[in-house]
């Protein structure tokens, strides 16, 4: 899911966060589900970086995806 990203660059917190909110509008995520469930989506030797910079903003693993989308825009229907 995420793209290819070249090494020495690093996950942002907005990446993170981009693609938590692609994942759950492609139903392949719920908001509901733990900030962990992202690592299904992240290539395993690019994970320890992500939680990093999860824990550097103060997210918890045990947090929930709507944590991170906590800035989403709704538009009206």
């Amino acid at each position: 899911m995420l793209q290819t990203i070249q090494p020495n660059v690093r996950y942002s917190i907005d990446v993170i966060k981009e693609e938590a909110r692609q994942l759950v509008r492609e139903g392949l995520l719920s908001r509901q589900q733990p900030i962990y469930t992202l690592c299904k989506y992240i290539p395993p030797r690019e994970w320890p970086e992500v939680e990093c910079e999860l824990e550097r903003h103060d997210y918890l693993l045990r947090d929930r995806i709507i944590d991170l989308l906590s800035q989403e825009t709704w538009k009206e229907d």
